[in-house]
């Protein structure tokens, strides 16, 4: 499964990136307004760094103007990924997108029927927003389940990127329903790396190496 950052803050991707484990990005209108200098740079910069899909969001709700933009966006940079909401002007601009060659990602996504329907119009990718459907007191993962099952059915080549993740085991549950993508925020991805019995080994293994040979073995 491959794991994308949720954010557009240049250094947390060039802190995450070099680790080897990140395969894209996703940004949105929220995230790009928080970061200082113009979005279009900033998004060059990502897709600089990363050399991954990088889903940038339009800001139009119209289908014709959302195409507009959505062309306009993907000339920023050949990784760049198109992001539109999930809404009959979403829809239509993604049919219109994809029908391009441009990669679409269809964001906002909390049913099966919605993820159906951007399967249909050739979306690259769609976004079951996990968090946010439990925040409800749903199970968010029953969402990811029941797309995973559907998508399988008639072998749609959309990939399946979970989002709105809120801890390891959203990640850890998507993987073994087979989800193509989760895009979490840097501290989920930090989190992954967690683990107390790894940090009880990891002492007692230098400690023990210390006692019988001394801090002399460590130059």
């Amino acid at each position: 499964m491959k794991l994308f950052i949720d954010t557009g803050n240049l250094k947390d991707i060039q802190a995450l990136v070099p680790l080897g484990i990140i395969d894209g990005i996703t940004t949105n209108p929220t995230l790009l307004s928080k970061e200082p200098g113009d979005y279009r740079d900033n998004l060059k910069k990502i897709c600089q760094i990363v050399q991954g899909p990088t889903s940038a969001e339009v800001v139009e709700t119209e289908a014709q103007a959302m195409i507009k933009q959505g062309r306009d966006l993907s000339k920023i940079d050949p990784w760049i990924v198109v992001k539109v909401p999930l809404t009959k002007d979403g829809i239509k601009a993604c049919k219109a997108l994809s029908s391009e060659g441009i990669k679409v990602n269809v964001t906002l996504c909390f049913s099966p029927a919605q993820a159906l329907l951007a399967a249909k119009v050739g979306a690259s990718y769609i976004s079951p927003f996990v968090g946010r459907v439990d925040d409800i007191s749903t199970p968010g993962m029953e969402l990811v389940r029941d797309i995973v099952e559907i998508y399988g059915n008639y072998e749609f080549k959309t990939e399946i990127l979970v989002a709105s993740t809120r801890g390891p085991m959203h990640i850890v549950e998507a993987a073994r329903m087979g989800a193509d993508i989760c895009t979490c925020p840097p501290a989920v991805i930090d989190a992954l790396f967690n683990h107390p019995l790894t940090d009880v080994g990891l002492k007692k293994f230098l400690g023990d190496w210390d006692k019988a040979y001394g801090a002399a073995a460590n130059r």
